[in-house]
């Protein structure tokens, strides 16, 4: 049986610069502070906005508040799409050859309203896409429509559930140690995407071998 591909979004389909946001951010506020927001942690404003319980109106007066930031709506936006960079195109034709050769996937991604409404956007521009990344995935999960977030337990299970997946059977492609944590904790099979690895360059691999280098337990 072919594994089930479980991607992480940012990291790992799309480039991502964790110092850009809280750089950018900085040079908006009087106070020259610094947002407490990382690929480690973040404050509970972030988690908030990522899990749906805040729009983007109070997203950015939150933002305003805590941070001493003076700025337009479209410039805090901007500052926190600063982090965005590229999704290259041969990430997305490997994704497609395995949809192709068989391979069940899905995107399971802590993210927010604006972001993907960003991220949209531009591959709309670049690749025609219709519907943002799901244009080329089985399914998404996003954090902000789930009500969930990793490193949390429920946010695995609940894609697994909603895939009819077994954890054994699905190889995990993401970037973030925490989360890697929580998956390999549930007995999901793990690719950690560490630097300098990237997905088109460690996936090939991971799969030839899965799943004999790839038991949790040995992960």
């Amino acid at each position: 049986m072919l594994p089930h591909l479980l991607f992480d979004f940012g990291g790992v389909i799309i480039d991502i610069d964790y110092d850009a946001t809280p750089a950018a951010m900085r040079r908006l506020s009087r106070a020259g502070s610094t947002i407490a927001f990382s690929q480690a942690q973040q404050a509970e404003l972030f988690d908030k906005f990522e899990t749906g319980h805040l729009s983007p109106a109070e997203f950015r007066a939150g933002l305003r508040e805590a941070y001493e930031l003076d700025a337009t709506d479209a410039e805090l936006d901007a500052a926190w799409h600063a982090m965005l960079l590229d999704v290259p195109a041969e990430r997305l034709a490997l994704i497609g050859e395995l949809r192709r050769q068989g391979h069940q996937t899905a995107l399971l991604s802590n993210t927010n309203t604006l972001h993907i409404a960003e991220i949209n956007q531009r591959l709309a521009t670049k690749y025609g896409f219709t519907h943002g990344i799901a244009d080329v995935l089985d399914r998404v999960f996003y954090s902000q429509e789930v009500g969930l977030r990793k490193p949390g337990e429920e946010i695995f299970r609940h894609a697994l559930r909603e895939m009819n997946w077994q954890p054994e059977d699905v190889l995990f492609i993401e970037d973030s140690p925490q989360h890697v944590a929580t998956a390999r904790r549930l007995g999901l099979r793990v690719l950690h995407l560490a630097p300098p690895l990237t997905l088109t360059t460690a996936l090939p691999e991971a799969l030839r071998v899965f799943p004999r280098e790839y038991a949790p337990a040995h992960s």
